[in-house]
């Protein structure tokens, strides 16, 4: 079985990773313009002040904002049937608070959306990436003040009826789940850091994690509440949620370990999904917040506005797969980043993450078996370093090797039985990694000319890359070759 014929191949970017023009035509700041540049083994730090002297990398980005047309005729060169990006709520409401939108902001993305209609790429739109306004972070501690509820309700609405007529695909939120973990403080969840630590954190107090998780219901509430209205505003509206996807394995086949993979894959990637696609906490939910001192702050109403707010569809990003295990020898190992101890019959990017493509299929028939509504990877992709060869161009086999075999998987589970409905794969056009703040760190089919430390001058250049996805999807995914 061949992928659909209106299959949505494209490509995927965040703003505050791609867009630049931080306080460009009244863009208010948002917390990533506070978090610095970093490495694997140099962590991002939150700064409460920006520093005059500090790189920022989310401050210029790769200046999507002044070349976006130039951008969206490559994707429209190779081929794009689909184009994800965020619109930057700061730009829209500089404080996430003001009485009416800015303009300046709203004719941005109007335009954005001319230039994909030019092409024929469909936009499919995250309205919130990351991109949380810093002064509801400051005044709200984030998404644990319910006030922001309707912050976002109402700079939803905004953007379904400003573009009700350019934009049929939504997504509510990026990665949601990265807030049922202490990671997700900042960056999911907008919360307060430590000024100049760490922009992730790895262990908190009950108290600490009852304010994170509820700050993730909030984030449920405000997703279910955008959703119900979206489908009244246009009811051909596909609103969908988004999680950081990834399988867990146990480490052995020790029951201990079996159980510990369960545990993990229950809290980190149904958890969220259960809520959102199901209309309800998960049953697995009271008992983790029981062992874990957790009380979720709830308000009357909500788990109705839940219930009746569920999405259309269910995406994710896919990049890698983990293992778990109780045995604390074992757990003492160089962990697979963040995510869990390394899987022996697995090989590993540069920067830690395993390549699994065969975990995207499992995954994928997974999630379907569970929920039983479409499905779209809307992230995918290999960080690497790119480097020029001698002559002079950018010969990525890796990548495509890479982006082939996770297609493979795709069509096994098309094959399968899974309903999918589209593939963006993850930064089209080099940005900066969200993780590290790396631009040494690319994705991308198209090179951008800057460096860690901000320096170049912007120029794109095709990579092989470019060459070989503009086939696949001209065959529909038939010609890997």
């Amino acid at each position: 079985m061949p992928f659909p014929k209106d299959f949505l191949w494209g490509g995927a970017t965040a703003a505050n990773q791609f867009e630049g023009a931080w306080k460009e035509d009244g863009k208010g700041e948002n917390v990533p313009d506070h978090i610095r540049g970093g490495t694997v083994s140099t962590p991002r730090l939150w700064d409460k002040e920006i520093h005059p002297d500090v790189y920022y990398p989310s401050h210029e980005s790769v200046d999507f904002y002044h070349h976006y047309k130039e951008d969206i005729a490559l994707y429209g060169e190779m081929g794009f049937k689909c184009f994800r990006l965020s619109v930057n709520w700061a730009r829209i409401f500089p404080t996430g608070e003001e009485e009416k939108p800015n303009e300046k902001g709203l004719a941005f993305y109007h335009n954005v959306f001319a230039e994909c209609r030019k092409y024929g790429i469909e936009p499919l739109v995250t309205i919130s990436h990351y991109e949380l306004p810093w002064a509801l972070s400051e005044k709200y501690n984030g998404w644990v003040g319910r006030e922001v509820i309707d912050c976002f309700v109402k700079y939803a609405t905004t953007l379904f009826n400003e573009y009700k007529d350019e934009v049929k695909y939504w997504l509510t939120f990026n990665e949601i789940n990265i807030g049922a973990g202490a990671m997700g403080r900042i960056m999911s969840l907008g919360m307060h850091g430590e000024d100049g630590k760490p922009m992730f954190k790895m262990s908190e107090t009950p108290e600490e994690a009852s304010d994170r998780f509820t700050a993730l219901h909030n984030q449920f509430v405000a997703s279910a509440r955008a959703v119900k209205i979206g489908h009244q505003i246009n009811p051909d509206f596909k609103i969908g949620l988004m999680i950081a996807g990834q399988m867990v394995y146990p480490y052995t086949c020790n029951p201990a370990d079996v159980k510990e993979a369960q545990d993990r894959m229950n809290m980190n990637n149904w958890f969220c999904g259960d809520v959102q696609v199901r209309g309800h906490y998960p049953y697995y939910a009271k008992r983790y917040f029981k062992d874990h001192n957790i009380h979720v702050r709830m308000e009357p109403g909500d788990l109705e506005d839940i219930k009746e707010g569920t999405v259309d569809f269910y995406s994710f990003s896919y990049y890698m797969s983990s293992t778990a295990t109780v045995d604390p020898e074992v757990q003492k190992k160089a962990g697979n980043m963040f995510t869990g101890v390394p899987n022996p019959y697995l090989k590993a990017s540069d920067w830690g993450w395993q390549i699994d493509p065969e975990g995207l299929r499992i995954y994928l028939n997974e999630i379907y078996g569970r929920y039983e509504i479409p499905l779209f990877v809307v992230e995918n992709g290999l960080g690497a370093v790119d480097e020029r060869s001698a002559d002079g161009k950018f010969h990525d086999t890796y990548r495509i090797n890479y982006l082939r075999d996770h297609i493979k998987a795709m069509k096994e589970a098309v094959e399968d039985g899974v309903d999918l409905m589209g593939y963006t794969m993850w930064g089209c056009t080099d940005l900066v990694s969200a993780s590290t703040g790396e631009m040494k760190k690319r994705y991308g089919f198209v090179y951008v000319d800057k460096d860690n430390d901000g320096n170049g001058d912007l120029h794109r250049e095709r990579k092989d890359s470019f060459y070989w996805y503009k086939k696949v999807i001209a065959s529909n995914g038939e010609d890997l070759d």
